[in-house]
């Protein structure tokens, strides 16, 4: 038969120590009422017994959680995991604690998610939105609660709430401006939705500088889809069927160039070799291994920590506060050699 826990209370401490519970509750947080021997014997009788103070009590009488929820579409995902690393140190040395969750890009289980943190009474919630995200509703709603909400990477089309992104537009820029002076004229783009910023940013960006350096675009050479490997498998398989091939290709994400790059080798193409490629993001063994691809280099550390001080300068000064979207610069790296 299994006991359930009981947890100890501060009653049980006063008890033992024949004092009041609120000299037990003042010694726990070293308020200066308490002399220094007795906050000692009060912690370290909590430490023998295994006393642990009930959090949501004390949420509910202060109305802050010290919770901030966090919402990713992925999790086996070079980008996102960086981020979310950030995110919980920039928390750790702000003693808040981070719920994650994972919406696996659907748009339901990400309102679902929303609405579970908005019930934990979370302080605020920092998301990507899913690649299938386009009803904004939720989000609206969330700001009339009043609770803090800030986008990072992926953004819906709404105003009025902060974000952390990178320069997408200006990092596809210099991926163009680079196959250009390296002498490439047909050139492809595997993108991704229009209606998410980092598919419109990316494309623009891809548009601006072909447009720049005069170079032809080829309608049969761009695809709007998704951000995983099976939309760079099906995008290029696609553009395989058009019969003519492209020499250098910019890939919206780093598993849309590895869903390419398995389309191409069933197809008998060498990347790199027959064609080059640049995506945005990067492999965890860049450092390690030679690269297939060039990359434009995302900082999401510096996104990750830029996020979480933003919505703590939320939090803190609600009223103050003034929306803005930072926006991070993004570098170009060549297999592996900064540009």
């Amino acid at each position: 038969m299994i006991t359930r826990y009981k947890p100890i209370k501060l009653d049980d401490l006063a008890k033992k120590l024949k004092v009041s519970k609120v000299t037990v509750s003042k010694a726990l947080r070293d308020h200066p009422d308490i002399s220094p021997e007795m906050t000692k014997k009060v912690k370290d009788l909590a430490d023998k017994v295994g006393y642990m103070p009930n959090s949501i009590a004390r949420n509910l009488s202060s109305r802050k959680s010290n919770t901030i929820g966090l919402v990713v579409p992925k999790i086996a995902h070079v980008f996102f995991a960086s981020v979310i690393e950030s995110v919980y140190d920039a928390a750790f040395q702000n003693n808040y604690e981070i719920i994650l969750t994972v919406s696996q890009e659907q748009a339901e289980r990400e309102k679902k998610h929303i609405l579970s943190l908005m019930a934990m009474r979370v302080d605020g919630i920092i998301i990507s939105v899913t690649e299938h995200t386009k009803d904004v509703s939720i989000f609206k709603r969330v700001k009339e609660l009043g609770v803090p909400l800030l986008f990072f990477d992926r953004v819906p089309s709404i105003s009025g709430i902060p974000s952390v992104t990178c320069d997408d537009k200006g990092g596809a820029f210099k991926a163009i401006e680079y196959a250009f002076k390296k002498g490439y004229k047909k050139i492809a783009h595997l993108g991704g939705y229009h209606y998410i910023n980092i598919g419109k940013s990316r494309y623009e960006g891809f548009r601006d500088s072909m447009n720049k350096f005069k170079l032809p675009i080829n309608k049969n050479w761009v695809t709007e889809g998704g951000f995983g490997e099976e939309d760079g498998y099906n995008g290029f398989m696609e553009i395989c069927k058009k019969g003519n091939l492209p020499e250098y290709v910019l890939a919206v994400t780093y598993p849309v160039a590895l869903g390419m790059r398995n389309a191409a080798a069933e197809m008998g193409i060498k990347i790199p070799g027959d064609i080059e490629v640049t995506c945005f993001g990067k492999s965890t063994f860049v450092k390690q291994l030679p690269s297939f691809f060039n990359f434009v280099d995302q900082p999401t550390k510096e996104m990750g920590k830029e996020a979480f001080e933003t919505m703590l300068q939320m939090i803190d000064n609600p009223k103050a506060f003034k929306s803005k979207n930072i926006k991070l610069k993004a570098d170009l790296v060549i297999n592996g050699g900064e540009k």
